[in-house]
């Protein structure tokens, strides 16, 4: 079906919670575990039901933030999803206490106990009215971003629209939008200061409510880390300081060199790879489109399946336009069996990155989407994150179809951003650590705090110069900080197994695609560090699988031919 037919439904939310109370009655009235487990499927597509049309509000809203009927609907879903978390608990409680544990545990495995246990702890009605304020607050910080009017050369661009200039090779251009965008960003900061002030102190309460020691503890469970703690976390962001930041700072200081500007770049001449621009993909929207779809179709039956459906159904909105959220994201809507892609293409790399991140997502949802119950066709974030970050590898074999002769240069630049990006990634985790062990921080504490792990992650960079960016602010455009805090350390573990994927693709490839497709396969029956091992990969938690995939990268950027990178 396609997605312009698939119906919405505005959700009763008190007939719902109606339903779920009879459900729970139910559950607990069962005789047997046959009876129960009848029960049971009938909570998972009552569950499937409210989760599709949640997603169906929250896509048409963030591809039109002005249509007025689906901001009053997301704005709906931020006020009632709470109070359904109130009625949802009560069947969580219910499996928890089932006399049938055990024969549960024997047909659908012990992890949907060890999940539900954690989110046990994330909630408690008297947190209700709060959690509508942070829903309230995280919404109101993607609109804020959406409605970017910023006026560049005559233009008014969006912040995705604005992405190409601030790409350019030309010096005065590229500083000129990085400078644009930064008062658009420094025009707003009152308003982007206030917004996560509050969205801090909410959380803050929220957790010392629930009988933690304020948000980190609870952010944890609600990130649903299962397989690691706080304390593999830290170790984590030692070895990215110990073996990444050396290597990502070499990598940077030879692109100083090849781009004639001095080391420590600002925020500008960071973004400018090669003194001849950065790769961008041939074509248009449509070719690019159609390149991914004879990629998939050539990568494997399975592949080309996935995007058939994806693209027959219209399942992808890629285009950028006035009123679009910004980012990209993939999103299950579970009644459809289907998966959706957002992105925003803008003629850069990213449009390529969609078609292979956000739809190697989509393929790991197409894969899972007959998996029961609901609970178990998704891993945790992390997880997912290996299934997006890895299908960017494999996608090197179309290198040259997306970038034409600019393929070896892609190859080299995406390779040297992965390694880049990682002391970025595991710097956002960081910050969030002191945040939310100093929820009293002013808005200039917050800033502080900012440059001085910039000092620490990202020497390269060097602060002044450009407004919001140069005056250490940067944190406030990374919108998983205000919207899913925690969320972006997952990113750098994913990373770190997609560096193991593209190594192992160097010897084996046919291997490393088995491999890949057998940790997608286990969707989310498995445990992250359980996946990884699936794959026959080492724990990112593991000191020597940073060490080793520093090791082999430096060695592939170091033996590549210098004279392909002008």
């Amino acid at each position: 079906m396609k997605f312009s037919e698939m119906q919405y439904v505005h959700l009763d939310i008190a007939e719902v919670n109606s339903q779920i109370e009879e459900i729970v009655k139910k559950f607990k009235d069962a005789k047997t575990f046959s009876e129960a487990d009848c029960v049971f499927e009938e909570y998972n597509k009552l569950s499937d039901m409210v989760e599709t049309q949640m997603a169906l509000a929250y896509i048409r809203h963030t591809v039109n933030t002005l249509d007025e009927y689906y901001n009053k609907e997301q704005e709906f879903m931020d006020e009632n999803l709470p109070v359904l978390m109130e009625y949802m608990q009560m069947m969580t409680q219910a499996l928890l206490a089932s006399p049938f544990r055990a024969e549960f545990t024997e047909k659908y495995g012990d992890l949907i106990f060890t999940n539900a246990e954690m989110e046990l702890k994330t909630f408690s009605p008297e947190i209700v009215a709060d959690l509508q304020e942070e829903n309230k607050l995280a919404t109101e910080y993607e609109k804020l971003l959406a409605s970017a009017q910023i006026p560049f050369r005559g233009e008014i661009c969006t912040v995705p629209q604005l992405l190409p200039y601030k790409q350019d090779i030309d010096d005065a251009t590229r500083l000129e939008a990085w400078t644009a965008e930064g008062n658009f960003y420094k025009e707003n900061k009152s308003e982007l200061d206030r917004l996560y002030d509050e969205l801090v102190r909410v959380r803050d309460k929220i957790g010392k409510k629930l009988g933690f020691e304020g948000y980190t503890t609870l952010g944890y469970y609600r990130m649903t880390r299962n397989s690691y703690t706080k304390e593999d976390v830290a170790k984590f962001r030692l070895s990215v300081q110990k073996y990444l930041v050396p290597l990502a700072d070499k990598l940077y200081r030879d692109q100083a060199e090849r781009i004639g500007k001095s080391y420590p770049l600002n925020y500008a001449d960071a973004a400018l790879m090669f003194r001849s621009g950065n790769p961008k993909p041939v074509g248009t929207a449509d070719d690019i489109l159609a390149t991914a779809k004879k990629f998939y179709h050539e990568l494997s039956p399975e592949t080309a399946e996935f995007i058939d459906f994806m693209m027959d159904n219209d399942l992808l909105d890629v285009l950028s336009k006035k009123g679009k959220a910004q980012g990209g994201y993939c999103i299950e809507i579970p009644d459809y069996k289907a998966e959706f892609i957002f992105a925003n293409f803008n003629g850069t790399s990213d449009d390529v990155e969609t078609v292979t991140h956000e739809a190697g997502h989509a393929f790991a949802g197409y894969t899972a989407r007959n998996v029961y119950p609901g609970v178990l066709r998704s891993p945790t974030m992390e997880s997912c994150e290996i299934h997006s970050m890895s299908m960017e590898f494999f996608a090197w074999k179309a290198a040259k179809d997306f970038y034409g002769e600019q393929d070896e240069k892609f190859k080299y630049s995406h390779l040297a951003g992965a390694i880049k990006f990682i002391p970025y990634g595991t710097m956002v985790d960081h910050f969030q650590h002191i945040v939310y062990e100093h929820p009293e921080y002013t808005p200039a504490q917050r800033d502080d705090a900012w440059r001085e792990l910039t000092g620490i992650y990202m020497p390269w960079i060097k602060l002044g110069e450009i407004p919001f960016y140069g005056d250490g602010c940067a944190w406030q455009r990374q919108h998983h900080i205000y919207s899913r805090p925690f969320y972006y350390i997952d990113y750098c573990f994913a990373q770190t197994v997609a560096l193991e994927f593209w190594a192992l693709m160097q010897k084996d490839e046919k291997k490393a695609w088995e491999s890949y497709k057998k940790l997608v396969s286990l969707a989310g029956t498995k445990r992250f560090t359980e996946l990884v091992e699936s794959a026959e990969l080492d724990n990112p938690f593991c000191e020597t699988a940073l060490e080793t995939v520093c090791k082999t990268a430096a060695k592939w950027l170091e033996d590549f031919d210098k004279s392909k990178l002008v």
